[in-house]
């Protein structure tokens, strides 16, 4: 097979496979700081496990990165649900920013778009464990605790993150099912 072939884009997922997943804005720009854009963010979460198409387990929403636990369970038409989450959010972006002014900073040179708000080929990493999801999900809600963010002293009081579902069994995202269930 022709090494090419052979490549699988780091944002490979399999469908029915629970899978960590990083997406990062383009040129690691802070887009996310605002909550309206964190909430485009749980809206397409959200439409995208009432349709059907992934189950979510842990998130959190940085302000330029998000950090998933998902598994997709179908195509959303011919795309992936993955695709149609950086689709969609994507353009809800480009509305907002337009509408603020700020879309300069997201524009780029290429035929077939002028703007871009993800970076291509997220990271994504295949929980094949009980081990290996639990690193990933403390790692996701200690997130806003790091040195470079210290955006809250504990993980709980963090609103855009699924730790408060895990730690004191709130479910303030309707999205969110317990990964201990299928792990």
């Amino acid at each position: 097979m022709h090494e090419d072939l052979a490549y699988k884009r780091k944002s490979y997922i399999g469908i029915g496979e629970i899978f960590f997943w990083t997406a990062t804005i383009n040129q690691w720009q802070k887009l996310l700081l605002e909550d309206s854009y964190k909430d485009v963010i749980i809206n397409s979460l959200e439409y995208l496990s009432q349709a059907g198409k992934i189950e979510v387990y842990a998130f959190v929403i940085m302000p330029n990165h998000i950090h998933l636990i998902w598994k997709t369970n179908e195509l959303n038409g011919k795309e992936t649900a993955q695709g149609s989450f950086l689709k969609y959010t994507a353009h809800e972006f480009r509305k907002m920013l337009h509408k603020e002014g700020r879309l300069a900073s997201y524009r780029i040179n290429a035929e077939n778009k002028k703007h871009e708000f993800w970076q291509r080929d997220s990271l994504a990493i295949h929980l094949y464990s009980h081990e290996v999801a639990l690193q990933k999900l403390k790692y996701i809600h200690n997130n806003p605790l790091a040195e470079r963010w210290q955006l809250v002293k504990d993980p709980c009081d963090y609103k855009y993150s699924s730790a408060k579902y895990y730690e004191m069994n709130q479910k303030n995202f309707s999205f969110l099912k317990d990964l201990w269930e299928v792990i």
